[in-house]
């Protein structure tokens, strides 16, 4: 015992050693998807050209989440698109998008926040476009992708 108090003594080291065992429990939590919002597009789009989209990703989660692309969801709208009501005449045919994902990188949107994104040159509108598309208000419908 004496050597014990003699090292105590003597340094200033000390530690804690705890043992024990037992077990605990805890749920996992879930994510909600995320919501985009109308897609538009935010530059000047002429035949043969291309325009960029104007999109915001909205992370109700408390969470960071990660979203791998933005994707033409086809399955809304005339394949994805859409015209407003006085461009009806507008042959939606012409018009084409490239999938985004930031250089492969994708996005990370904060928790309970909104990203609102610019996608350059995601749309572009062959030369097949008729008059009738000449100042048309065009919806991208988007949905995210792996």
């Amino acid at each position: 015992m004496a050597v014990a108090a003699a090292g105590l003594a003597g340094g200033a080291a000390a530690y804690w050693l705890v043992m024990g065992n037992g077990s605990t429990g805890t749920q996992a939590g879930t994510v909600s998807a995320v919501s985009l919002s109308p897609a538009t597009t935010s530059t000047l789009l002429l035949p043969g050209g291309t325009a960029d989209v104007a999109v915001s990703i909205d992370n109700g989660n408390p969470g960071r989440v990660f979203v791998g692309s933005l994707l033409l969801d086809t399955g809304q709208g005339t394949n994805g698109f859409a015209v407003d009501g006085g461009h009806s005449g507008c042959n939606l045919a012409a018009l084409g998008y490239t999938t985004q994902s930031n250089g492969g990188a994708g996005w990370f949107v904060a928790g309970s926040s909104t990203l609102p994104l610019d996608l350059a040159g995601a749309v572009s509108l062959t030369t097949a476009a008729v008059s009738a598309c000449q100042g048309a208000q065009i919806t991208v419908y988007l949905k995210v992708g792996p």
